[in-house]
């Protein structure tokens, strides 16, 4: 670890350098590591989850880092296109849309019980009778951010699979928010809706909604898990000693928010799927953004 940190202060003086020559990037904020986290949940709860993480990484790395969560999908995009950002903690549709506007490597995965994919599940409201596919024609569903995978992308597709398709076989309404997707189909302000099942298993697990009110009607095919990338104006020695600080992360209570044994490899290819995915639901990466 200590080599490390001293790889990374040798990196945080290239960086200074680098910015007080005309960066895009603060020069008040190079010698802190800038995370940006995916705001598919409360923005606080994000935070909160993620300290351990932090935590990790200021010691490995013997640098400050600060957290951010952005209002929405889109910013975070932008942001990490203006190398606002030195990590990003994408989902795979976000990553690919951010991928297309700038070179960002992505790095680490997480990984659980050795496989590195996850699945998104679409839920219906118990007391209005949705429980099939069949019963979600006419109605509201609800999804998450316009760009994202498991709470539009992957929710989508497997309607589709179903015979049914937006604005011709049901409403769409964007919340945001997994949880928030969750507490409106519970609620019966959406019938039915589409969120990442990891989240759904945590939000049942914490007791935030109550699965007797809820019917799952059915999982997505498998999806590449959330990268983490990093921005390609970093030094390739921070670069090295960041990977690093992630493929040598085993502690249980750090890995416990990502419901994960560890971290990793991944790269840009493993994310075709998700682009074949954008072009069968006719979907254009640049109206994402723009919607969201």
């Amino acid at each position: 670890m200590k080599r490390i940190a001293r790889v990374v202060c040798c990196c945080v003086l290239v960086l200074a350098t680098a910015c007080s020559r005309g960066g895009s990037r603060d020069p008040t904020a190079v010698t802190t590591l800038v995370v940006a986290l995916l705001p598919d949940e409360n923005a606080a709860t994000v935070i909160q989850d993620n300290q351990g993480l932090k935590a990790h990484l200021q010691e490995t790395l013997d640098l400050p880092v600060d957290l951010v969560v952005s209002t929405d999908y889109s910013t975070m995009v932008e942001a990490a296109r203006r190398n606002k950002t030195h990590l990003n903690y994408f989902g795979p549709l976000s990553y690919v849309i951010a991928r297309s506007r700038t070179p960002l490597e992505p790095f680490a995965v997480r990984s659980r019980n050795g496989s590195t994919t996850y699945q998104a599940v679409l839920i219906g409201n118990r007391e209005q009778g949705i429980d099939s596919f069949a019963a979600v024609e006419g109605q509201t569903v609800a999804l998450g951010d316009p760009a994202s995978t498991s709470s539009r992308l992957f929710p989508q597709l497997r309607l589709a699979e179903a015979g049914l398709h937006p604005d011709v076989h049901y409403r769409t309404v964007f919340l945001g928010g997994h949880d928030a997707v969750a507490k409106a189909v519970e609620q019966g302000f959406a019938a039915a809706g589409g969120l990442s099942q990891p989240i759904y298993d945590k939000l049942v697990a914490q007791g935030a909604i109550n699965p007797d009110k809820l019917v799952v009607l059915g999982t997505s095919r498998p999806i590449p898990q959330y990268p983490w990338t990093m921005s390609s104006g970093l030094p390739e020695e921070l670069r090295h000693a960041v990977r690093q600080s992630f493929y040598m992360l085993k502690d249980p209570a750090v890995l416990q928010p990502f419901q994960a044994d560890g971290f990793a490899p991944v790269q840009d290819s493993d994310y075709d799927g998700i682009r074949q995915a954008a072009r069968v639901l006719g979907l254009s990466l640049e109206a994402l953004v723009t919607d969201s």
